[in-house]
């Protein structure tokens, strides 16, 4: 598997990397997946989760409680708690979503898949994850795994990105172009 230098020299691709290689020698690659998926989109959703990932206030071993706390609720993986623990401790639990976007990346990457970073301004229900994979998959003759974000600032619509290309098709970016047209 080739592993793109760009995420391994980031923060989070050498923690992913981590994890990634142990998920792999532990055969338990698509569990962990499974577990940060779930860990991610609670991360996404609950406003008080971020705030206490990246408040300098709350001491480490209160965020490792809160963990504890997750981890039976969002039924996870044991690796995967150990692993959140870890990040806890270590005060790396900020930078858990760029953690989990460079994890599916080795996935993907390990699969030969393509990886499309999804952006919303509400969640896509699954039926709009199957329809938006089997029409990328469609474009780029490639099995794609989406990776879905809410951004509510976008409004509405989505912006698609696979590796360096990007696809705009938010609300809030229809609007900006707007208000240049009329600006002259």
């Amino acid at each position: 598997m080739e592993i793109s230098g760009s995420i391994q020299a980031s923060l989070g691709g050498r923690y992913a990397l981590a994890l990634f290689e142990v998920a792999q020698e532990k055969g338990q690659i698509d569990t962990v997946a499974a577990s940060l998926g779930k860990f991610d989109e609670a991360f996404a959703q609950a406003r008080e989760l971020r705030l206490l990932a990246n408040n300098q206030i709350f001491s480490r071993k209160h965020v490792e409680k809160a963990i504890a706390a997750l981890v039976p609720v969002l039924a996870i993986d044991d690796l995967t708690a150990k692993f959140l623990n870890l990040l806890a401790a270590k005060g790396r639990l900020g930078a858990f979503p760029e953690i989990a976007s460079a994890y599916r990346q080795y996935v993907a990457d390990l699969r030969s898949e393509k990886v499309a970073d999804v952006i919303t301004a509400h969640p896509l229900s699954d039926e709009q994850k199957s329809t938006l994979t089997a029409r990328l998959k469609e474009q780029l003759k490639a099995d794609v795994q989406i990776n879905a974000t809410v951004d509510p600032s976008i409004l509405g619509g989505m912006i698609v990105r696979l590796g360096s290309r990007q696809i705009d098709g938010s609300i809030r970016s229809k609007l900006h172009m707007l208000a240049q047209a009329m600006k002259g």
